[in-house]
């Protein structure tokens, strides 16, 4: 439910007299009564509130609350960087109702929780919302803007993949490595047809946190990607693996060992244009480096806030100051993650040097609730749906295509920049699989603007895809009434 609380509906049950318009009138108010009358107005305010649900939002402005016996109550999140010293909530004098307002982007969403008399971390007792990680669950605000993920859900009648437990000994590390492996629905051994390849770093969590196999069920049924199999590694010294001291023996081990595994055992097509990595964090570091040390077989590299730094930013010097290698990439990171400007720098070069390059800045920090509801735009982008038909990926650099307003009302606006006019198919489909809308138009070079009539159809999620000869593009789009 979008939390989007209109104040004359939060202090609907406030009885007394000149109730406030807004909430700092609410304080105001608040605060003009007698302590004696205080805690029977913060109860009507919070039974009134609570059906629209906390935090307390009114356009672009949070308001986090907490009621209890506590002495000081302070938030901590991605938005301050997990650090509580900078934003204790006020107490209103006779009450047990703390407070603190903070405005944030219309789409943002982040991960929180208070802090309890200096020491006890809690999640917010108001707020059902969490999102897990790899430290255990944390309160999520999204603000009215933001467009929860419907392809980390199960739906009725999707096709689902099957998930194999398997393991490889490593002579490079020395080290039994767990792998579980996602096969697609269709996969069938007596049949010739082979799939493109997606290696996952911290693959278990990428299941259990990311909820990939259910992404790739949902973006495989819906086609909006080609069927593929996933790969999901699982680190045995993450650290160490992945930036540390045994970061080039993991190279040799990816290259050298299960990439091999992989084609003998599976249905795989051996070939660097079907072949993806993809990591989270100090996963995309070494993601990298295996990408850019081994193009003949990764082509495609897929980066989830990657964290660079490790060894005096040896992967980002690395690919910034060597050659230009055949590598396809995507980088998705958030604003509230103290990384983003060295993603920006590294998306400005990637540009500059003609490497092939999708990427996404939203406002969101270093999280799984970020890195989950992304795998959407990198597996599309690398395997569209005729990729198998080509063996080759059809989305070429330059096609910019964006949606908005996100979520639609009654209308939904493309901005299309194309750099050769295209004969493009636009189908826009309910996650039941049904096609609602489907033209076919004429498309110009440049920068065009067309405008699709959403105000007919039913509220809920859609996917829009669009295909054109050579191109294809696929968005979630959510449409409210």
């Amino acid at each position: 439910m979008i939390k989007w609380i209109l104040i004359a509906c939060a202090v609907l049950m406030i009885a007394l007299p000149g109730r406030p318009q807004s909430f700092d009138a609410f304080i105001a108010y608040l605060n003009s009564l007698p302590e004696g009358q205080r805690m029977a107005v913060v109860d009507s305010f919070m039974i009134a509130t609570a059906p629209y649900g906390f935090p307390y939002i009114t356009t672009d402005t949070a308001r986090f609350i907490y009621r209890g016996p506590s002495s000081t109550v302070q938030v901590a999140g991605d938005f301050n960087g997990w650090n509580p010293a900078s934003a204790f909530l006020q107490k209103v004098s006779g009450t047990d109702f703390f407070y603190v307002s903070r405005k944030f982007e219309m789409n943002a969403r982040l991960d929180y929780k208070f802090v309890l008399d200096g020491s006890n971390w809690i999640l917010d007792p108001l707020n059902p919302g969490t999102c897990s990680g790899g430290y255990g669950p944390n309160s999520e605000l999204a603000m009215p803007g933001y467009v929860q993920p419907w392809e980390i859900e199960t739906y009725p009648g999707t096709m689902m993949g099957t998930v194999v437990t398997d393991q490889i000994f490593s002579n490079y590390v020395n080290k039994t490595f767990q792998l579980k492996v996602y096969l697609p629905a269709e996969y069938d051994p007596q049949l010739s047809i082979r799939y493109p390849v997606v290696y996952f770093q911290d693959g278990y969590e990428y299941i259990s946190l990311g909820y990939t196999d259910k992404v790739l069920d949902n973006l495989i049924d819906s086609a909006v990607c080609c069927p593929l199999i996933g790969v999901f590694v699982r680190p045995n010294n993450r650290n160490e693996e992945y930036a540390g001291n045994l970061r080039e023996e993991y190279q040799s081990f990816f290259a050298g060992e299960l990439v091999p595994y992989i084609d003998e055992k599976y249905l795989t097509l051996n070939q660097a244009s079907a072949r993806a990595v993809i990591g989270d964090s100090y996963g995309g570091n070494i993601s990298a480096l295996i990408s850019y040390h081994y193009p003949e077989l990764f082509g495609k590299c897929g980066l989830h806030s990657a964290a660079f730094q490790p060894n005096g930013y040896e992967a980002y010097n690395l690919i910034t100051q060597g050659e230009v290698k055949p590598i396809q990439w995507v980088s998705v990171w958030g604003t509230y993650e103290g990384l983003w400007q060295n993603m920006r720098d590294f998306r400005d070069f990637l540009q500059g040097h003609g490497y092939n390059l999708l990427w996404q800045e939203l406002p969101e920090g270093h999280s799984w609730g970020l890195w989950r509801a992304t795998i959407d735009v990198m597996l599309p982008f690398f395997f569209p749906p005729a990729f198998l038909d080509t063996g080759e990926n059809l989305q070429p650099s330059g096609n910019i295509i964006k949606a908005f307003p996100n979520p639609a009302k009654q209308e939904l606006n493309l901005t299309l920049t194309l750099p050769e006019p295209a004969l493009a198919r636009i189908h826009l489909y309910a996650l039941s699989g049904q096609l609602v809308f489907d033209e076919t138009a004429g498309i110009p070079s440049g920068n065009q603007v067309m405008h699709l009539d959403t105000g007919r159809y039913c509220p809920g999620m859609y996917l829009l895809y669009i295909q054109a000869e050579n191109w294809s593009h696929s968005e979630k789009i959510a449409i409210l009434q």
